[in-house]
């Protein structure tokens, strides 16, 4: 029987699923029944998303990656496979954003930290999880789930952040590249733009009461929206049910895009 939300036997990488978007989506997906893979630099938090994942009842494992170094993700995408069997679904979420004063600052180290992260580390981790996807599909077992997070910045852009905002363009770009190459081994390709969203990396702008004065209340849905509501959306693209949707960007924002 058809079930096309059930993700028992199929496994998920999730880069920066210890915490915020990426963990309310490995949530999700192991509430559904998929083996998880965490990728993250923190041991603590790792662990501690280890422990909140296994009351699910499926197998989870953490590994301590930085996206952002291509060698460390080229051997850690065949360690996962070897100790996982298979990834169906990879979500390349792993991310990072600077504070700049203003644009005319932006630059240096830190600038290249974020684009080691945000950018080649999307590349990197969606380049090796393509080649085991397309080995297995030469093998006879086609198919596989791409979804790399992006930003509503891509589309509206945001003061002090341009750097951000490149490297969140620039991975809608990396997206389209693989839906269209990769489909002949059914592997699908997807971007999810998230607005605001409660987070570590949003900390300081939701004690901003100015902040929530001037941006928070242009939400139609007049709130922050949350990490745990990202688990449908990776449900799906995870599942069945989304294999004939590749090439979109899905903006998931309260409704802050109608304006």
């Amino acid at each position: 029987m058809f079930k096309p939300f059930d993700l028992t036997g199929k496994v998920a990488l999730v880069t920066g699923g210890n915490g915020g978007i990426g963990l309310g989506m490995a949530e999700g997906l192991a509430q559904a029944g998929a083996a998880v893979e965490i990728w993250g630099t923190n041991k603590d938090k790792n662990a501690r998303a280890k422990d909140k994942l296994s009351v699910y009842g499926v197998k989870i494992s953490t590994r301590i990656v930085d996206v952002g170094d291509e060698q460390a993700v080229v051997e850690a995408m065949p360690a996962a496979v070897a100790e996982m069997g298979r990834i169906d679904c990879c979500i390349a979420n792993a991310g990072m954003g600077n504070r700049w004063r203003s644009f005319l600052d932006i630059g240096g180290e830190a600038y290249r930290r974020l684009i080691a992260v945000n950018l080649d580390g999307v590349l990197w981790t969606t380049r090796e999880a393509c080649r085991h996807m397309k080995g297995r599909a030469e093998a006879g077992d086609p198919g596989g789930s791409i979804v790399i997070i992006s930003s509503m910045v891509s589309r509206f852009g945001g003061p002090r952040n341009q750097d951000y905002a490149l490297s969140k363009n620039a991975v809608l770009g990396i997206s389209n590249g693989i839906a269209v190459e990769f489909a002949r081994y059914a592997i699908r390709s997807n971007a999810i733009l998230p607005g605001w969203i409660e987070s570590d990396m949003t900390a300081g702008a939701q004690s901003n009461e100015k902040f929530a004065e001037q941006v928070i209340s242009r939400v139609p849905m007049r709130r922050w929206g949350k990490p745990e509501e990202f688990a449908g959306i990776a449900v799906y693209l995870a599942s069945d049910a989304s294999r004939f949707h590749t090439g979109d960007h899905i903006l998931i924002d309260g409704g802050y895009g109608l304006f």
